[in-house]
């Protein structure tokens, strides 16, 4: 458990706290960069709990500004999108992509008067679908070489949903590899062919064909274990299949509040828990193909299916007990709450209340992944205060990968084994890196 000061000194993100300091040292999603691709792309947007307005210019430049005038406060989100800029309806003053005033049509001939004005402006960047926004001081930092930003657009596929929690409690059940064994677990197992989830792990040479519903199911009670890598943490979990045989996922805490894990070997998923305010956060994903091309079409109408526009609210939800059906429950699923999976961490996180109070948590065993994680995050806000850097700053741009590995791989060498298998696939990847990260 946490102290209260402490369970507050970690949640809390806004402008002047501790933690808000940690994450505007990194580039954070502000978008999707869809959202910008209407006729109007000038977009509210909320994010660590500063209120902001994100337009792209006719010259296809990019800029988020604070939403209220540097004038007189009216909503620069109403504003329009002309001359360069974004100009403000109240008296049309005229502001670009960095915040500076280029008109003031108002005041009189000659006035130098904009000169003297900024409005406050975040710079930002386009990647893996997504529109990146620094709101830290001094210059931002690099993007790490991730498989995600590595890879090429046509293999990736974005998109983001919004959840009403604070950020960490979503970051957490992310990385928490003991819950998929109850909270995703199914009766009946899947047709492979129909279902992500239920697909089959097959190696040939060892002879091993389960599948991972059943799994889940059998092996609730995983051997987990975590260590400390330039962009977090790599985390192991292992249930053993036999004497000689080990079911193995590696799977990633991408810092400061992300992570990355396999869909299976051809796909990966890197996401982000992005604060809205303290008691909301937006995740952002990005699906990486590491086969081929991304159906992005189907991916998207697939998502939409569950979501609804302009915001990305999913459709299950506290206000409909996130599709909860006590016969389902009874018959077919743990949670009863559907297949999607993501529907049943979202009703774990949103359950726990906005932010959750950790002081009265019973940490065991098998929660020795989310205590690594606190301690990391603790350990890089008091970084950040005392003047040093946290994780990934600097460096950034020489850390790639991570790992990420789902496979039946032998007991005896299990570690060369599964650096086999990564490297074996960024040889065959041609846009990959040819080695591991570091380690």
């Amino acid at each position: 458990m946490l102290t209260a000061a402490n369970n507050k000194r970690i949640t809390e993100t806004g402008p002047a706290t501790p933690c808000g300091a940690l994450m505007r040292r990194y580039w954070q999603p502000a978008a999707l960069a869809e959202e910008l691709a209407v006729p109007r792309p000038v977009k509210r947007v909320r994010l660590l709990g500063e209120d902001l307005v994100l337009f792209r210019d006719r010259s296809g430049r990019t800029g988020l500004l604070h939403r209220h005038c540097a004038h007189r406060g009216a909503d620069l989100a109403f504003g329009r999108r002309e001359d360069g800029g974004l100009r403000c309806p109240f008296h049309g003053w005229l502001y670009d992509t960095t915040g500076a005033c280029l008109e003031q049509p108002a005041e009189p001939t000659g006035s130098m008067f904009h000169r003297k004005v900024r409005q406050p402006a975040y710079p930002c960047v386009e990647r893996g679908g997504i529109v990146w926004a620094y709101l830290g001081p001094g210059e931002p930092p690099p993007f790490p070489a991730f498989d995600c930003f590595t890879a090429p657009d046509t293999h990736t596929f974005a998109f983001k949903g919004l959840w009403s929690c604070n950020w960490l409690q979503a970051l957490e059940v992310g990385i928490d590899r003991g819950h998929a064994s109850f909270l995703h677990r199914f009766f009946q197992d899947e047709d492979p062919s129909d279902a992500a989830y239920g697909r089959q792990f097959r190696a040939a040479t060892i002879g091993a064909d389960i599948p991972m519903t059943r799994l889940m199911r059998e092996m609730p009670n995983p051997r987990l274990d975590s260590e400390e890598t330039p962009y977090g943490l790599r985390i192991t979990t292992q249930r053993p299949i036999n004497d000689h045989v080990v079911h193995l996922r590696i799977t990633n805490m991408v810092f400061p509040h992300g992570f990355v894990i396999p869909l299976s070997r051809e796909m990966s998923i890197t996401q982000w828990h992005v604060q809205v305010d303290d008691t909301h956060c937006y995740w952002y994903a990005i699906f990486t193909s590491f086969a081929a091309p991304v159906d992005q079409a189907t991916m998207r109408a697939q998502r939409l299916a569950t979501h609804s526009l302009p915001d990305y609210v999913p459709h299950a939800n506290r206000s409909n007990d996130w599709g909860f059906d006590p016969e389902e429950q009874r018959t077919a699923t743990f949670t009863g709450m559907g297949m999607d999976i993501n529907v049943h961490d979202q009703w774990a996180v949103e359950s726990m209340g906005a932010i959750q109070d950790r002081t009265k948590e019973h940490l065991g065993y098998s929660d020795r992944i989310i205590t690594a994680a606190r301690r990391l995050i603790l350990r890089a806000i008091d970084d950040v205060a005392e003047g040093r850097d946290p994780p990934l700053i600097p460096g950034a741009e020489t850390v790639s990968g991570p790992a990420t590995i789902d496979a039946v791989c032998p007991v005896e060498g299990l570690e060369r084994h599964w650096q086999a298998l990564e490297a074996e696939r960024r040889r065959t990847t041609p846009w990959l890196a040819t080695t591991l990260e570091p380690a």
